[in-house]
């Protein structure tokens, strides 16, 4: 249960959002200070499960071969194998719209020097290399834990942002989701809370309000 001031933030920036023709996420606004952000050590990169989802649809691409590929094509957007896998190799363009248009990326553990290989360059800076299918792993599980993932990454950046809802959900569910990226980041930072200078929740087009 999340904290009722974090609870009471949200409510107040759902009501005070206008009315749109679409369906607006809501997103964090975390500020950092004291942290020396130049030293990667320091910087923020991890995926965060959410306990309400995140409001959205998350397009979830497999490198697979085989019978993980079979299961795979029932709950990922696109399954591709090692064919595939070299003609991105050889087709930069259709790499980038590839790691444009999707959220996460998971391989079999024995594709991934291949992948490194082939589109390192394209999904390495976009954070977006593949996390490891190992061979005990069942990658319908792992699939739809990613659905309900949210990557937080700061870079180099004292504020970054990351998708905790959309403006259909209850204020209680975009909580519970605020709780759990603040207690992750508070565990995380090297000085916890201290290194957390203010957090602030807003719609897509509305008003930002300060989580107390």
């Amino acid at each position: 249960m999340a904290d009722q001031s974090i609870e009471d933030a949200v409510s107040r920036a759902l009501e005070g959002a206008p009315p749109r023709n679409f369906r607006e996420s809501v997103d964090l606004a975390i500020n950092l200070r004291d942290l020396d952000l130049n030293d990667p050590s320091n910087r923020v990169d991890e995926g965060i499960v959410l306990p309400s989802g995140t409001g959205q649809e998350t397009r979830i691409v497999v490198f697979a071969e085989g019978e993980t590929a079979l299961r795979a094509r029932d709950v990922a957007d696109e399954v591709l194998d090692s064919d595939d896998l070299e003609e991105l190799g050889d087709d930069t363009d259709a790499a980038k719209d590839l790691a444009g248009e999707t959220d996460f990326f998971i391989a079999q553990a024995n594709m991934m020097q291949d992948i490194g290989r082939y589109l390192g360059t394209v999904l390495g800076p976009r954070g977006k290399m593949p996390t490891p299918l190992q061979p005990d792993d069942d990658v319908v599980e792992v699939v739809n834990r990613m659905k309900n993932t949210v990557q937080l990454r700061s870079r180099d950046r004292r504020t970054f942002h990351a998708r905790v809802g959309a403006e259909d959900m209850t204020a209680d569910e975009i909580a519970d989701n605020i709780d759990v990226i603040i207690r992750r980041l508070e565990a995380d930072l090297e000085k916890g809370p201290l290194n957390i200078d203010s957090v602030y929740v807003k719609t897509t087009m509305g008003p930002a309000v300060e989580v107390a």
